[in-house]
């Protein structure tokens, strides 16, 4: 029910933000401002965020609202994942974050990188695509569309940055404490399967 009313919840936000956006007509933008009010204080509710925290993510949005789009790399040496560890939480998942305007996806994932771990990579191709929509385990207030590389170091070595506490390889079997947000282990399951199908082609 959480995940359906969730959904139902962005879809309601996405309609209001669109309406502020393209609405000239002052009554009308009082009365969508309002409803947004509302909406934030539920979608509060259903995911535990506060509703400043919503509030401001929305301020970033212009126009027709789309979903987000996050790119991560996989990157494998003897079979194990290289991950990354966050700093302010010291959980880990793999290299990567938001893309930016401005890059395609794959300069994006390279970008992304080399500064979170100091490592130049080569992209190999895209693995999967998540929605984070179709997550039950953790509700989150917006939709995110994860865009998964296959990625090949070749030069480089890791400095501690502001985003980076240390960088490590893991077996799918002896994995950290992860941010769940960012990587779950059925994912990283998911594109170790499809990275070693693609190897063997």
């Amino acid at each position: 029910m959480t995940s359906e009313l969730l959904n139902s919840q962005r879809q309601m936000l996405a309609l209001i933000q669109s309406g502020l956006h393209y609405t000239k007509e002052p009554f009308e933008r009082d009365r969508y401002e309002k409803l947004e009010q509302i909406l934030l204080e539920q979608m509060a509710t259903t995911t535990n965020t506060k509703v400043a925290d919503l509030t401001a993510a929305l301020t970033q949005d212009q126009g027709y609202i789309t979903p987000k789009v996050d790119v991560r790399a996989l990157i494998v040496k003897n079979q194990q994942i290289l991950m990354v560890q966050d700093k302010p939480t010291g959980e880990w998942s793999l290299p990567g974050g938001f893309a930016d305007v401005g890059y395609t996806p794959t300069e994006n994932i390279i970008r992304e990188v080399f500064e979170e771990t100091g490592l130049q990579v080569t992209v190999q191709g895209l693995l999967d695509i998540f929605d984070t929509a179709k997550r039950t385990d953790i509700p989150q207030p917006f939709q995110y569309y994860k865009m998964v590389f296959a990625c090949q170091p070749v030069a480089g070595h890791f400095a501690e940055n502001i985003e980076t506490g240390q960088i490590a390889y893991f077996a799918l079997d002896k994995l950290p404490a992860l941010s769940l947000n960012r990587t779950t282990k059925e994912q990283l399951t998911t594109l170790m399967a499809r990275k070693t199908a693609i190897t063997v082609e």
